[in-house]
Parts: structure tokens; C-alpha cells; sequence
């Protein structure tokens, strides 16, 4: 018992001792309210933001501030008035792009710098060779390639000057193309850099989760200067949209064990003093409220302050269909992952087949020097090629045949029709009249007799013909004959035509 007692708390002390250390390994995080903004309340009544300075045509409100309206030509910033104290850092941010038109212009930059940028500058609305970050959300094709939205980081020392033409495709590290304009919530952009990597992660809008962001792009070995300043600037041009930025928090990233989670503690007294001012000033206020209400007592209605904490039945609905589209979205997304894998192992045989059939369609080597590996042949494309082909050709004809056999089919159907009218009379071949031509040939025949009659009793018997073409009777007959021949081969042969037609049906 005691063997097993011992045993129990050497693991305890093992597991406690493996969650400090895995403890231990977590960067420290810190929010930063003096570099950082939200709502309600983000512009005081003189219209300035507390920690910040703004300008251009920049303008703040008590729930986001305007970095540029939608009108053509505008730009506009906000920086922080004094720069940062910490290396390491994450910034949430929350804007909205919007505008009437289908393309929009120019963009929103998020940046950070040794020095303060411009208001009104050339680069999204801040200075040019600046030095040090500048995340961009360009929403404006410039070299027509036709990808944007586009979001993209540039690195500066100072000395290089933004390619404008090219959206900077000469200048970016990496990037991403994500649709943020015109979205039903607004869109999350997560930047962290953090041992000198620098970490996007962006919600473009389509959902109102803040935990549902996707990678944009991840960049290592980047190195900022330190104490620079925090800044987003906005620009429009021949086209206009609304820029608009919600939240801007900031939190310091510090390495574990650089900074001593001990802090200054208050005493007891000092925290019920405290507590005591805080309770009189929130008694304070409430009586404000009431005396207001009395001496206003047309205004007796809530405050549009107090209504947004609540939501009407109709932005009840719509939030059931925004979640609704939300799993729609993950759903879709989920399926999206999966025919990327499907795609990717297929780009990885064909190629494996192309590698193949440009080394001779011998066989792969194994790395190792083991047997070569057999492939087995496959079909190629000009063979696929060649089937659809025949198939095509092999459809045609079936067209055709089954035409062939309708034209048939109605006609034997005539012919049968015909039969049953006049079963006990002849049928009568389609396209040319044999009663006709008989009758036409009986009239011939006793034209030419009255002839032959009439020059008998005229000239007696006549030697010569007065116009040298004379007809005998045995020529007669046997021109008949022939005829009598050929009419008759062709009935037999017509019959037999018509008996094969009838075998098919």
C-alpha cells in the first residue's frame, strides 16, 4: 500500500510538472488599449479618436471611422500618435468595403512604419518609400489580369517606390485572392508577426463568426524595424467605394518568461475604495438619466443606444438566414478542401504519366537503385480523341438509319392502306402511272393499224415508201415484244422491292 501511495504521487508530480512546461512554452499576449479602437464610443464629441490622429477625408463616428467616402479622387488616413513599445504583435482588424458599382477602387492599406505616412499620399492614400509594412487590399485591377480583389504585403527600406501598374506584383512577398467588397457582414483580417514571421489569416465577409478565418498567406524571415507606428489609409479613384474600419485592437506579443505575469497587486482597501467611487458614480449617472426623463418627458422613449442591444423580429429572421448560409458555407468549403485533394492526387499521376511517356515508357526508378517500376499503359488523349470521334460518326449513321426506316415504314404502310381499299387490284408503284402508259400505247397501236389499213386500200401493194422509213408488221411485233419484256422485268423486280421492305416490320 505504501509502494502504490508513493507511486500515485510520483506521477501527479510528473503530469503537473509537463503542464507547467507546456504552459511555460506559451507566448504571452497583452491587449493594447492605446494602440487600438472599437465601438461605441470610438469618437469622442470634438470628433477625435482618443490615442489616434486622423486626416485627409477621413472621418470618425462614434461606431467606425470613414478612411474614404465614396466619391472619386478621396483619400484619407489614421495613425497612432505615439509608436510602439513591444516587438512582436497582433492586430484584428474589421473594415468594409462597399459601393454601388461592380468594380471598385482603389483599396485599403494597413500599415506599419517607422514614421507617420502622409493623408492625402499616392499609395492607397499614404506616402510612397516608406519603410517598413504595408498590407494591401486592392480591389482595383490595374495591369488587368484580372485578379482582384487581391490581398498582398510589400516590405520597404525606404528607397523603393510602389509599382503602381502592376499592383505591385513585382514587389509583394506573398498573397491571396479573396473577394472583400460588397459582403452581408463585415470583413476579419488577422495580422500577426510574431519571431519574424509575419501571419494573415482573413474572414472576407460571408460569415459573422469571428473564430471562422482561413489562411491567406504566411511569410517567415521578415524583419521590421522596431518602434514603428500603426496606421490604415484608404483611396479611391475614377471608381468609389466606402471604407470603412470597425475595430482596430492590438495586442503585444511578448516571448515566455521575457515579462513577469506578477504585477503591482492593490491592497484590499484600496480595491474597496474603488469599488465604493465606482458604485456612486454609476448611482450618479442613473439619477442623471432619471431627471432628464422627467424634465423631457416627450422623449420618453429609449434611447437609439439602448435599442441596439436589443434586435427586432425581422433582424431575428435575418440572423436565422445569415446562420443558415454560414453552414451552407462550411459545408461548401468542406467539399472545396475535398476536390482539392481529389485534384491534387491527380495532377500528381498524370504527372507521373508524363514523366513516363517522355523517358520512353520504360519504368520508373525507385530512388535506392531498386527494379524499375512497370507502368502500366494507359490510354492517351489523341485515342480518346479518336473514340469520341467514332462515336459521333457511329451516331450519325444511326440518324440516318432511323430516317431511312421511317421513310419505309411509311410507305409500306401506303402500300398496305392501298391493299385493303382494293384488295383484288394491282399496287400500284409509287411515282410514275403504268395505266396510263398502256393506254397510251393502245391508242398507238390502232392509230398506226387504221394507217397501215387505209395505205393498203389506197396504193395497192407498194414497194417503196414515199418517205423511206416504212415499218413492216414483223418489226412491229417485235418492237412490242421487247416492250412487253422490259414492262414486265421491271413489275417482277418492283414486287421484290417492296417484299424486302415488308421483312422489316
Amino acid at each position: 500500500m505504501k509502494m502504490a501511495a508513493e507511486v500515485r504521487w510520483l506521477t501527479l508530480l510528473i503530469v503537473f510538472t509537463i503542464i507547467n512546461c507546456l504552459n511555460a512554452g506559451e507566448p504571452h499576449i497583452k491587449f493594447e488599449y492605446k494602440y487600438s479602437f472599437k465601438p461605441p464610443y470610438l469618437a469622442q464629441k470634438d470628433g477625435s479618436v482618443p490615442f489616434w490622429e486622423y486626416g485627409g477625408n477621413a472621418i470618425a463616428s462614434s461606431d467606425s471611422v470613414r478612411v474614404a467616402p465614396s466619391l472619386r479622387s478621396q483619400k484619407g488616413a489614421i495613425w497612432t500618435k505615439e509608436p510602439v513599445n513591444f516587438e512582436w504583435w497582433n492586430v484584428d482588424m474589421v473594415f468594409r468595403v462597399s459601393g454601388r458599382g461592380r468594380i471598385g477602387a482603389d483599396g485599403l492599406a494597413f500599415w506599419y512604419t517607422t514614421a507617420k505616412g502622409a493623408y492625402d499620399g499616392t499609395v492607397f492614400g499614404s506616402s510612397d518609400q516608406w519603410n517598413g509594412l504595408g498590407l494591401f487590399f486592392d480591389s482595383f485591377d490595374n495591369d488587368n489580369k484580372h485578379n482582384n480583389p487581391y490581398i498582398y504585403p510589400i516590405v520597404n527600406d525606404g528607397t523603393q517606390m510602389f509599382d503602381h501598374s502592376n499592383d505591385g506584383a513585382t514587389q509583394l512577398l506573398q498573397g491571396c485572392l479573396r473577394d472583400f467588397r460588397n459582403k452581408p457582414f463585415p470583413t476579419r483580417a488577422r495580422i500577426e508577426y510574431y519571431q519574424n514571421t509575419l501571419t494573415v489569416l482573413i474572414n472576407p465577409g460571408l460569415t459573422n463568426n469571428e473564430k471562422d478565418l482561413e489562411m491567406c498567406f504566411r511569410a517567415e524571415n521578415i524583419y521590421l524595424p522596431k518602434g514603428g507606428y500603426f496606421g490604415v489609409s484608404a483611396a479611391t479613384g475614377g471608381l468609389a467605394d466606402d471604407h470603412d474600419v470597425f475595430h482596430f485592437l492590438t495586442s503585444s506579443i511578448h516571448i515566455p518568461g521575457q515579462i513577469s505575469t506578477d504585477g503591482p497587486k492593490v491592497s484590499v482597501a484600496e480595491e474597496a475604495k474603488l469599488q465604493k467611487e465606482y458604485e456612486d458614480y454609476e448611482k450618479k449617472l442613473e439619477q442623471q438619466k432619471e431627471d432628464y426623463r422627467k424634465s423631457h418627458p416627450d422623449e420618453a422613449g429609449q434611447d437609439k443606444e439602448d435599442l441596439e442591444w436589443f434586435e427586432s423580429a425581422n433582424q431575428r429572421e435575418l440572423n436565422q438566414i445569415f446562420e443558415g448560409q454560414s453552414q451552407i458555407f462550411d459545408q461548401v468549403r468542406l467539399l472545396s478542401n475535398k476536390l482539392d485533394e481529389i485534384v491534387g492526387r491527380q495532377e500528381r499521376t498524370l504527372s507521373m504519366l508524363s514523366q513516363v511517356q517522355v523517358g520512353g515508357g520504360g519504368g520508373v526508378n525507385v530512388q535506392g537503385g531498386g527494379q524499375p517500376i512497370q507502368m502500366i499503359d494507359t490510354i492517351r488523349r489523341q485515342e480518346v480523341d479518336a473514340v469520341l470521334a467514332n462515336q459521333n460518326v457511329i451516331l450519325n449513321t444511326a440518324r440516318e438509319l432511323k430516317s431511312f426506316i421511317g421513310d419505309v415504314n411509311s410507305k409500306t404502310e401506303t402500300i398496305l392502306n392501298n391493299q385493303a381499299r382494293q384488295p383484288t387490284a394491282q399496287v400500284q408503284p409509287m411515282g410514275y402511272d403504268y395505266q396510263s402508259l398502256i393506254s397510251e400505247m393502245r391508242d398507238g397501236l390502232n392509230q398506226i393499224k387504221r394507217d397501215v389499213s387505209h395505205n393498203n386500200k389506197a396504193g395497192g401493194n407498194v414497194a417503196d415508201c414515199p418517205t423511206g422509213n416504212c415499218l413492216t408488221t414483223t418489226m412491229f411485233l417485235i418492237f412490242l415484244a421487247m416492250q412487253m419484256v422490259i414492262l414486265l422485268g421491271y413489275n417482277i423486280y418492283k414486287d421484290n422491292k417492296e417484299a424486302q421492305a415488308k421483312k422489316f416490320y
